[in-house]
Parts: structure tokens; C-alpha cells; sequence
């Protein structure tokens, strides 16, 4: 049996700048122990440049941070140039220094669950450090490990968008080795609503979330309670709860 403290998250995924999301997530803050994006904060496919989206987002950041902690992995839309290694990063996310903010590479314990957020990665160095950085969080795991991580792991219909699969090999991988007992992702936004897809699956013992993308004024979004035990999701017009261990 789990004793820590409670905790109640609320996750979302794939904003894409789009502000009424972000305007939503910012009021709604307040009533969670911890709020996680799990990537693309930015959208790529708009005229407005990267740099501007990255100073608004931030700004929004910043204010739900300022609320409560807040958990931040980069996307494919989130990159703004070549790292050290000449590899796609998402720099200006991984250069914010905010209070209550963390971002890609980072791990952090609360109330007896670990959170471990691990970036986007494009090439074998990236990939590399994410896995240093899942067996570095590994050792001395306390009794719940979250991982917020923005690509949905193959072998799971979160990676289905009613026509094709978008498989997360080295995520199944990690899944399968290490075992956490959730991952929030994304980046295939209509995973939920289609025939085959879904916004929750399970790998083994792992809870694989993700949320999904819609229109309107409010993100699909999910809450993860430890205290009751469940996780409650929020689409278009629908919702759904379902054990969270």
C-alpha cells in the first residue's frame, strides 16, 4: 500500500500556441499539485516566428509556475536549432530558469512520486541521453515513477490516428526495462476519437496517457489523483475515468 501525500496532476498535451489553451491551463493551475505538458508548446506550421511564440509561451509559463509546480517536455514543434552535438533541440525551453518549472533532463521527487521529464530527440546523442537519464532515475525510485515524454511508445493505440501508426520503438523499450508506473505524451492528436486509437492504454504494468489535441476554448486534458486512485480524462464533449494503478 502507497502511503505518500496525495497528489493531483493535471496533464495536457500538444497546445501548439494556441492561447485560449493556454489561457485555460493558466486558470485551471491552481487546483493541481502539478501540471504537465507533454511537448509541442509551439506550432511550427504558423507565420509567427519561433522566437515570438517562445516569448509568449513563456510568459504563460511562468504564471503557472508561479501557481503551482509545472512539468514542460519539448515536441518536434518545439525545436529552434542544432545543440552541441548538431542535433535538433528545443534550446529555449531547456535555457528557462523559472521557479516551479521543470524541463527536459530533469527529474524531480514529490510527496513519494517521481516525475522524470525527457526532451525530444533527433538523432543518436539525444537518444543516448535519454536513456542515461532513464537509468540515472532508476536507482532509488521511490514507491510511483511518472515520465512525461511527448511521442505515444509502439505496440500501444495511442500512436494511431485512424490511418496510420506513429511507433515509439525506443519508448516501448524503455517502458519494458524499466517499468514507471505512468507516461503522459502526445503528438498524435486524434489518438482519442478514433476507431482503434484511445487516450489511455497500458503496456505491462505502465499507464500510457495522452490527452489529444481539439478545438475549442479547452484542451483535453486528464487528472491523475493518488489519493482515490484515478485518472479522469476530458475530450470533446466527453469524458471518461478509469483506475490509475
Amino acid at each position: 500500500m502507497w502511503h505518500s501525500s496525495p497528489v493531483r496532476l493535471l496533464g495536457v498535451t500538444d497546445l501548439h500556441y494556441k492561447l485560449p489553451h493556454y489561457d485555460w491551463l493558466a486558470g485551471a493551475a491552481g487546483e493541481a499539485d502539478l501540471v504537465t505538458i507533454s511537448g509541442d508548446l509551439l506550432d511550427i506550421a504558423t507565420p509567427v516566428p519561433v522566437e515570438a511564440q517562445a516569448a509568449v509561451v513563456t510568459q504563460y509559463l511562468s504564471r503557472i509556475a508561479a501557481t503551482t509546480r509545472l512539468v514542460a517536455s519539448s515536441g518536434n514543434h518545439d525545436l529552434d536549432g542544432p545543440d552541441t552535438n548538431g542535433e535538433q533541440a528545443a534550446g529555449w525551453l531547456r535555457r528557462l530558469d523559472l521557479p516551479g518549472l521543470l524541463t527536459d533532463g530533469s527529474t524531480i521527487d514529490l510527496d513519494g512520486l517521481r516525475v522524470t521529464v525527457a526532451g525530444w530527440w533527433d538523432g543518436p546523442n539525444g537518444e543516448a541521453a535519454v536513456a542515461e537519464q532513464l537509468a540515472a532515475a532508476a536507482v532509488g525510485r521511490p514507491a510511483r515513477w511518472l515520465w512525461v515524454y511527448h511521442s505515444p511508445p509502439a505496440g500501444s493505440r495511442l500512436c494511431f490516428d485512424g490511418r496510420r501508426e506513429f511507433p515509439d520503438a525506443s519508448l516501448a523499450a524503455w517502458i519494458g526495462t524499466y517499468e514507471p508506473d505512468v507516461v503522459l505524451c502526445g503528438h498524435i492528436h486524434q489518438a482519442p476519437w478514433v476507431p482503434g486509437g484511445g487516450w489511455w492504454d497500458r503496456l505491462g504494468r505502465t499507464l500510457v496517457v495522452n490527452p489529444g489535441k481539439q478545438i475549442g476554448k479547452m484542451p483535453p486534458h486528464v487528472w491523475l489523483d493518488t489519493d482515490d486512485g484515478t485518472a479522469r480524462w476530458w475530450g470533446l464533449g466527453e469524458q471518461d475515468e478509469i483506475p490509475l494503478w
